[in-house]
């Protein structure tokens, strides 16, 4: 059986081979409704399949979006990816992840794998400040956004919610609960990175203290920031003889770590013990009890990064403030810090 072409498909719907390429590429130019039906209905009726290796090797770019992740199986990420995953299929692109277990040298792995593919474009969320990869970002002349984070050796475009602005008004919200201060769980970095989200939720405790009139002396806790090894910092913290009256986590998976290890304590929360995280993914509203935290429009930013990295326009010159893209940060009220 002979292979259908796109000639064939336009032959049947009666216009152009090119209409026929803007229909089943989303653009770039647009086609009337009563167009576009005909030649779907003769996509259908052909069984027409596009070639896309084809396609990329013509333009020297495929339908993929290449993903880099510190972790997917963290609760955080595996919800941003979901939401990137959605606005792409919305933009007639899929998504290819990888996850880079917040190693440069792997990190660096998928950048050359994915710009190798010639992806449409790249969406980082980078684990910290890597000189290698912004330099083969710079090589390949790759269209990047980063989200989440931004580090400071990489330019590119990034899209980021106020995660200092977020820390405080959480911190000030565990405060006004009437305790004589809040401690922090943060990250295992002791060297402050700048860009990195919970360097600012740190800052942003700090803010809240500071602005009470309250030490952070001795009240700021490193933790990796997934539940079970927070769990571990949790019970050594918990069960001393100056154990906190209030934590405020850099990420839900921390905040998640802590309840267990209280609840194993026998410490009540929040009688005992007030708690609050920082992401609001699922889980959160789930915990028990349930969890007090920040949230983003995660969708939102998904859709935005997306948007971004499929922009002709996207490396055009701009001033710093001109290429961040600021979501802002709400707090998300539930029992974990002693409300009704």
């Amino acid at each position: 059986m002979a292979k259908v072409t796109r000639d064939d498909v336009a032959r049947l719907a009666g216009t152009s081979t090119a209409v026929v390429s803007y229909v089943i590429n989303n653009g770039p130019r647009p086609v009337a409704p009563a167009t576009r039906e005909r030649v779907l209905a003769a996509i259908k009726e052909l069984g027409y399949r596009p070639d896309r290796v084809a396609q990329a090797m013509a333009s020297r770019r495929t339908d993929l979006i290449g993903m880099i992740v510190p972790d997917a199986r963290q609760p955080f990420f595996a919800e941003m990816t979901h939401a990137v995953e959605q606005a792409a299929a919305e933009r007639g692109k899929m998504v290819l992840v990888g996850n880079s277990d917040y190693l440069d040298e792997r990190e660096v792995h998928y950048l050359r794998a994915f710009l190798g593919m010639r992806v449409s474009g790249l969406i980082l969320v980078s684990q910290g400040p890597s000189e290698t990869a912004a330099a083969e970002i710079d090589a390949w002349d790759a269209r990047v956004v980063l989200l989440h984070r931004r580090p400071e050796a990489i330019e590119d475009v990034a899209v980021v919610i106020d995660d200092v602005g977020g820390a405080e008004r959480v911190t000030r919200h565990l405060l006004d609960h009437g305790h004589p201060y809040v401690a922090c769980l943060g990250g295992t970095e002791k060297t402050p990175a700048v860009g990195d989200p919970v360097t600012d939720h740190v800052d942003g405790w700090r803010q809240a203290m500071r602005d009470a009139g309250r030490s952070t002396e001795g009240r700021l806790f490193q933790a990796p920031y997934n539940r079970y090894d927070a769990y571990q910092v949790a019970l050594g913290l918990l069960s001393g003889p100056d154990r906190p009256p209030a934590i405020v986590c850099a990420t839900d998976d921390q905040a998640i770590g802590v309840l267990r290890a209280a609840r194993e304590l026998r410490i009540d929360v929040p009688g005992g013990l007030a708690v609050a995280g920082f992401d609001d993914v699922k889980e959160a509203g789930l915990t028990d009890p349930p969890l007090t935290t920040v949230t983003s429009d995660r969708p939102a930013m998904a859709r935005a990064a997306v948007d971004l990295v499929l922009d002709d326009g996207l490396r055009v010159a701009g001033s710093r403030r001109e290429r961040l893209k600021l979501f802002p940060s709400e707090l998300v009220i539930r029992q974990s810090c002693g409300c009704p």
